[in-house]
């Protein structure tokens, strides 16, 4: 299963029905911040908080699952026409453009990601892993408790649990490539943990 097509899905069935984050969590059981990760593919949500949450919008499981199996051999994104997604934007102006969308039972979430100068969000982490390549602009990596200056060609593979967040460090956003690697079956999130 592909954590970011779900997290879209479940995001636009809630914005379609007009509710909040704070009335599918309090009618689903589970706290506002924790529904909000899972919006933002930050948490994989288990299948008892994904039922409740289903009930509150009113779809069924399969309903939300359907074509998430979908593998196309081949899945092209010519420049300037992937899907732009805002991620955690209540605390951020990062925009990134999916570039692999078209494919939802994929391995590997490809991003093309603006860091522009006047973003600020706290560092924040998430489930899998994260590789980033520059391709232009300079950023700082802050990465648990180390920052990491990168500018066009330097790349950084790590564990996506730690704490992290790119700092543009150009007069203009910085353009960088992002592959997060997808959450094992065994790597997933209680519905009850807000962290």
């Amino acid at each position: 299963m592909n954590l970011v097509e779900l997290a879209q899905r479940l995001k636009k069935l809630r914005k379609d029905r007009g509710l909040t984050l704070e009335q599918v969590a309090s009618q689903a059981g589970l706290t506002r911040g924790w529904l909000s990760k899972v919006e933002n593919f930050r948490v994989t949500p288990s299948v008892t908080a994904l039922a409740s949450i289903c009930d509150t919008l009113g779809v069924s499981m399969s309903e939300l699952f359907s074509g998430l199996e979908a593998k196309p051999p081949i899945v092209v994104v010519l420049r300037g026409q992937g899907h732009i997604i805002m991620r955690d934007e209540d605390i951020s102006q990062l925009v990134y453009e999916s570039l692999a969308r078209d494919r939802p039972a994929r391995r590997m979430d490809p991003f093309l990601l603006s860091v522009p100068p006047s973003d600020h969000r706290p560092a924040l982490s998430h489930a899998g892993e994260e590789f980033m390549h520059v391709l232009s602009g300079r950023v700082d990596l802050e990465y648990a408790d180390s920052v990491h200056p990168l500018g066009p060609g330097d790349s950084a593979y790590f564990d996506g649990r730690e704490a992290h967040r790119l700092v543009c460090r150009s007069a203009e956003a910085a353009k960088v490539l992002i592959v997060y690697q997808g959450v094992e079956a065994g790597d997933q999130t209680d519905a009850t943990s807000d962290a």
